[in-house]
Parts: structure tokens; C-alpha cells; sequence
């Protein structure tokens, strides 16, 4: 039996991504309904996907034929929709960030575990078919020692009539917080959590309250380095995008699987033996590059999918809550380093 999922804000990622790829497609997934405060959006998204359109959030919950919220609404309001969904008794995916405050992301779990429901964080690029190798590669030791990883996200995004990620008060901050979440997310996916920080944020083109401008440096448990930085004011066409790891044995890179779409592959030079110091520091073909493409799995799909499973097996759902608690700590903690100057340890 397939469960009934309702959306909750069916603009942006979700009419664009998250419906058609993710819920859409998804075993074990029906989309039932969907709600928006924006009308002609909603009477669009409804028409396109064949779901009962809903004016108020409360109306959508009252649907019984939905079982499962995605919450795809600005920021501002992810804790009043979570609870609301909460005490429906709805399970929840929520996007990312959580909340606006690490005290609301708390009260939000708080919420679900009291009414018994799954409550998730959409940090979807996990899923990415690259990924989980590059994870799958360092689990195995394949390169040795991991020493650094560093993750890039920049887009162009000018000041817009109501962008939420432009304003404090609605968005919590700007490319940090926006795009740098999922960066440091992927990075520690990869190497483990976060102990300390030191970030950099400013407005160097796009002069709005947030921040179109973020550099952050992590230091992991393990040991291992990490590197993000996140833009609001490069051009699209000129974004990169990458994801470098680095290991005593070789390196993983990519370009553009950091983002919304599910392709890439992976360049790879991995050395299956020691070798002895070179003081010319010769970069030869002795050690290959390969290029790694593993099979593409859609990473919206493959979220609701494992969120699906959660609720029919009754098991953790693959993203827990308690991962976008952590981030959004992680996330303060590189607020208040770019705000004091400090080194920052999370906790």
C-alpha cells in the first residue's frame, strides 16, 4: 500500500525537483495533496500532478488519505508546520534547514517523538550515486589515511522582491546557511562530525541583510580537514561546484554532483603502492587517472523511497531529524566564528 504524501509549499524545489523526481516516481510513494499560499502556483502544481489542491496548511492535514508531509516552505515557518503535521499525526521530511534557531529544531523533535511520527531532514545529496562511492572508497581504506575534503556550492542569486533566503528574519542567513548546510552535511557524511570551526561571511556583489559570500574551515573528529565555501553572487555557468577528497593514497573529485542534479562521475588517482619520497614532486602516469561512473541513482527518489521505508517498517527514517539538529549546531557555531573572529568548537 502506497503511502499518501501531501506537500506542503509546492513552489521551488518542490514542483521542480522534489514532485516530479522524488514523490512522483517513488515505490511505495503517492502524492495526494498539495498547499500553497501563492494561489495560481497552487491551482498549477495541483493540475500538473493530479493532487487535491489546499488553501491553508490546516485543511491539507485534515486530509486523512495523507499519511506523510514534505515541508518545502521558508524557513521562517519549518517549526510551526512541523508541529502542526506533528499533532495531525503526520510523519514528516522536512527541508533543510530544520528550523531558524538550534531551540526550534529541538522543539520540532520534541513534537514528532511525542506524537509518535518519522520526522526526517531532506539532505538528499547523501543519496547521490557518487557519493555514496567516494563513502563506500574510504570506508574500504582505498585512499589510506583521509586528510581533507573540500565542498563548493555558488550560484548567482541578485536581490529578488520577497527571496526569503535574502532576509534574516525569514531565512536565517544567506549562503551559509543556504547552501553551506549541505556541504558540510556531504563532508561529514563522508569524514565524520564536526569539533571546531573558523568562517568568513560578507556581501561583496549582492548587498541584501544575508551573506552572498562564505568561506568555513572544519576540523573533523578523525582528525581530518575540510574545507566550504558558498556563494550567492558567481554566475551560474561559471560555478564548479566541486568536491575534492584527499587521502594519504590518492584523490576523488567531481564537478557538479554538488547540487540538484543526480549524474557526475568521479576522477580518481589512487596509488596501490608506497612510494618513497620525490623531491621533484613529478605528477607522471605512473598512477592513472580513472574515471569512476557508478550507475545513476535519482538521490529525490531514492529520499522518499528510504523515508517510505522508515514508515512501513517502522525503523529510522535514513536522514534522522537529530542529523539537521546537528547541522543547524554546526551552522551556529560558523555564524558565531565569522561574527567574533574565533575558532569555534561545536558541541
Amino acid at each position: 500500500m502506497a503511502i499518501g504524501w501531501g506537500v506542503i509549499g509546492c513552489g521551488g524545489i518542490a514542483d521542480r525537483r522534489t514532485i516530479p523526481e522524488g514523490i512522483m516516481p517513488a515505490a511505495g510513494a503517492e502524492l495526494v495533496a498539495v498547499q500553497d499560499v501563492v494561489q495560481d502556483r497552487l491551482g498549477e502544481v495541483a493540475e500538473k500532478y493530479g493532487a487535491r489542491p489546499y488553501d491553508t496548511v490546516e485543511e491539507l492535514l485534515a486530509d486523512e488519505a495523507v499519511e506523510a508531509v514534505y515541508i518545502a516552505t521558508p524557513t521562517n515557518v519549518h517549526h510551526e508546520h512541523t508541529v502542526a503535521a506533528a499533532r495531525a499525526g503526520k510523519h514528516v521530511l522536512c527541508e533543510k534547514p530544520l528550523a531558524l534557531t538550534t531551540e526550534e529544531c529541538e522543539a520540532s523533535i520534541a513534537a514528532c517523538a511525542e506524537a509518535g511520527v518519522k520526522f526526517g531532514t531532506n539532505f538528499m545529496m547523501r543519496f547521490h550515486a557518487c557519493h555514496v562511492r567516494i563513502k563506500e572508497m574510504l570506508e574500504a581504506g582505498e585512499l589510506g589515511t583521509p586528510v581533507l575534503g573540500r565542498a563548493e556550492l555558488t550560484c548567482w542569486y541578485p536581490p529578488m522582491e520577497g527571496a526569503f533566503r535574502q532576509s534574516q528574519a525569514l531565512g536565517g542567513g544567506g549562503a551559509l546557511i543556504d547552501m553551506g548546510n549541505h556541504c558540510i552535511d556531504l563532508l561529514e557524511f563522508f569524514f565524520g562530525r564536526t569539533v571546531r570551526v573558523a568562517a568568513f561571511t560578507g556581501n561583496l556583489v549582492q548587498q541584501y541583510e544575508t551573506e552572498d559570500t562564505s568561506a568555513v574551515l572544519l576540523e573533523f573528529a578523525n582528525g581530518a580537514k575540510g574545507m566550504v565555501d558558498n556563494l550567492f553572487n558567481v554566475p551560474d555557468a561559471a560555478a564548479r561546484n566541486a568536491l575534492e577528497v584527499y587521502g594519504s593514497k590518492g584523490s576523488l573529485v567531481t564537478h557538479g554532483t554538488i547540487g540538484q542534479d543526480s549524474g557526475g562521475a568521479i576522477s580518481a588517482i589512487v596509488e596501490r603502492e608506497d612510494r618513497e619520497y620525490d623531491a621533484a614532486q613529478v605528477r607522471d602516469v605512473e598512477t592513472p587517472e580513472e574515471i569512476i561512473e557508478p550507475e545513476v541513482v535519482n538521490m529525490y527518489e531514492a529520499a522518499i523511497h528510504g523515508f517510505c521505508d522508515a514508515i512501513e517498517n517502522d525503523t529510522e527514517p535514513p536522514v534522522p531529524a537529530e542529523d539537521g539538529l546537528w547541522s543547524h549546531r554546526v551552522i551556529e557555531a560558523c555564524y558565531e566564528s565569522a561574527r567574533t573572529g574565533k575558532v569555534v568548537a561545536v558541541g
